[in-house]
């Protein structure tokens, strides 16, 4: 029996920088593999010693739960997205799906600040973490054992990359999305480009418990609406709790529900177009 790591990796990120990725190995056997869920924020993700400005999502927590009730486990990758929040907001918002909607009393030099790199973001993830990933951990390769989850700003990221990727990702955590920074006819078009004979399970949470929370269940559901004319009733799960703000407390109940799903579904679910 191998027990729990938490490893931190810094690897290089748009050439110039690093970025920190930490991965929870949960307890497995020897010669186990386990499926892989890749997260935004990993600043936020696990309950240690490090500063953390908001809330956390306990996911190592989750996972042992998981665990004890399944017998299923999965690796945890959290990628850290931990500068200012106009660069946070920057690298997890795709510039192809659309111009920003910018408030009209956002200050000019924020507007120039707030270019998109999405699409480097999502290079980093596929090139750089996944092949990283899985060359040094115990992990199940294949679409069928590979997720993306992300909140806020992540979880529009996390829409984006496995819609990208649907050969390399089987599921979307898209945990209140930041849809209401784009034009949602934008959104509903790109997604129409995107989607091809592979549809990723898409499972996509909203609250409604403060303003920005309620802006985003509004462009959330307006989404929705639309996908639901042409995507597969059976790959799209929307859980919308209206008594739940735009805080890290709702994120980290909701994994709960995305992992068991994700877990003791059965894996030909997965393979399925």
């Amino acid at each position: 029996m191998n027990s729990e790591k938490l490893i931190t990796l810094e690897l290089a990120y748009l050439g110039t920088k690093t970025k920190t990725v930490r991965v929870f190995v949960p307890e497995h056997d020897d010669g186990e593999l386990l499926p892989v869920i890749y997260m935004t924020d990993g600043q936020n993700l696990f309950e240690d010693n490090r500063p953390r400005q908001f809330g956390c999502w306990y996911t190592r927590e989750a996972v042992k739960e998981e665990r004890e009730s399944s017998g299923k486990a999965a690796i945890i990758v959290g990628i850290h997205n931990d500068e200012s929040p106009v660069q946070r907001a920057k690298e997890l918002t795709p510039k192809s799906m659309g111009a920003i909607k910018f408030p009209d009393d956002m200050p000019e030099h924020i507007r120039k600040m707030m270019a998109p790199e999405g699409e480097a973001f999502d290079d980093f993830v596929v090139n750089t973490v996944m092949p990283e990933i899985e060359k040094r951990f115990p992990v199940l390769t294949g679409r069928e054992n590979t997720a993306f989850c992300g909140s806020s700003s992540g979880g529009l990221q996390a829409y984006y990359t496995v819609m990208s990727h649907p050969d390399k990702f089987c599921m979307a955590g898209v945990f209140s999305p930041t849809f209401p920074m784009l034009y949602t006819k934008n959104v509903i078009h790109w997604t129409k480009e995107t989607v091809g004979e592979i549809k990723p399970y898409l499972y996509i949470y909203s609250g409604a418990n403060d303003r920005m929370e309620q802006e985003i269940c509004e462009s959330t559901e307006a989404v929705v609406e639309a996908i639901s004319e042409f995507y597969p009733k059976e790959k799209l799960k929307v859980n919308i709790l209206p008594e739940q703000p735009h805080h890290e407390s709702a994120w980290a109940a909701v994994f709960k529900e995305l992992l068991h799903t994700f877990l003791t579904q059965k894996r030909s679910f997965y393979t399925d177009t």
